[in-house]
């Protein structure tokens, strides 16, 4: 099967509607007008016509052989300016001792923290279940496509990227950390808060404790869930453990799941992208990566085998064929 990465269109958001109804995604919610709105700001993002602060870029794989969109991604050029924050709590640890009683405690406590001046952030990875776990890693090469690309523009983003992990959620969708915690403080369910907080988040700051919040004194099955990650989002910590991302010591201040981050030069498909100009060539090719172009305002890219010769690359007439490639133009390579 031949695997396209694109930039989103506007005639696929029905298509990432029917992927939206597979998951519970805050950055891709099941809602068409709201879909609709999310590709149209893309379009422009990728066009360059939107501040850093406004730009959202989503990116769909392809099956070209079934002409069906099977997976998304998606970059928040920046998550935390002044009129919206970036909202998470600091996992830190606090020591109490008692001279007294000769007894001491060392406590893990959460502090309430609102970023202003925020990271890159990437997330909204989705594949369809008909396509998990099948040999051409669908999910990978739609994850790291997102990389290849800020590499690509790297002064369309920060420094530093982050990423937020989804956590364990009961059977029912239910949020135990938020049961335990969030709710007692804005009298919500964890969907109704989770979807408003997208609209607007200025509440979170309004209503939650600007104390510290000593996990000691929550539900046990709150505090196992802390920092954790669901069964689905497993692979998807290994891969970006893999390229640079450490556990930050802070999480999701509604559901408790691990925020990660890593210094976007530091990310090995960035610090390893290399750039060549496109040759014709046949014969041999070697080696596996990921390729990837900008073209009118615009990416497409696949994974595919290569050649380099010098400052040249030569690449199979199939991947000529799936990117419509020119001799002559500018390729984007992140070795396998």
């Amino acid at each position: 099967m031949s695997f396209l990465v694109r930039a989103v269109r506007r005639e696929d958001s029905q298509a990432l509607y029917e992927l939206a109804r597979q998951f519970t995604l805050l950055n891709l919610p099941a809602d068409k007008r709201t879909i609709e709105k999310k590709v149209e700001r893309s379009e422009a993002s990728f066009a360059g016509e939107l501040s850093k602060a406004e730009a959202e870029y989503i990116f769909v794989v392809e099956d070209t052989e079934a002409d069906m969109v099977t997976g998304s991604s998606m970059i928040l050029a920046k998550n935390g300016t002044p009129n919206s924050p970036n909202f998470s709590f600091q996992v830190m640890k606090k020591e109490r001792f008692s001279r007294e009683l000769g007894i001491g405690f060392i406590h893990q406590i959460l502090r309430l923290r609102a970023n202003t001046d925020g990271p890159t952030e990437v997330g909204g990875l989705v594949v369809d279940r008909a396509y998990r776990r099948r040999p051409e890693k669908v999910g990978r090469l739609i994850s790291l496509s997102r990389f290849l690309y800020i590499g690509m523009q790297q002064d369309r983003f920060e420094a530093d990227l982050h990423s937020e992990m989804a956590p364990p959620l009961t059977e029912e969708g239910r949020s135990e950390f938020w049961e335990a915690l969030g709710r007692r403080f804005t009298g919500m369910p964890y969907q109704e808060a989770d979807q408003l907080s997208s609209q607007n988040n200025g509440f979170i700051q309004s209503l939650f404790p600007e104390e510290d919040i000593y996990l000691a004194l929550l539900d046990s099955k709150a505090r196992l869930v802390l920092g954790r990650v669901g069964n689905e989002t497993q692979a998807a910590l290994h891969m970006l453990n893999r390229i640079g991302f450490t556990y930050k010591e802070e999480v999701d201040p509604f559901d408790g799941g691990p925020h990660l981050g890593c210094k976007t030069t530091e990310c090995t498909v960035i610090k390893n992208m290399k750039t060549f100009k496109l040759k014709s060539g046949s014969g041999e090719f070697g080696h596996a990566g990921l390729v990837g172009l900008s073209r009118d305002g615009s990416y497409v890219g696949c994974a595919s085998s290569f050649r380099v010769e010098g400052a040249e690359i030569a690449l199979p007439e199939k991947t000529w064929k799936l990117l419509d490639l020119s001799a002559g133009e500018e390729i984007h390579l992140a070795p396998a």
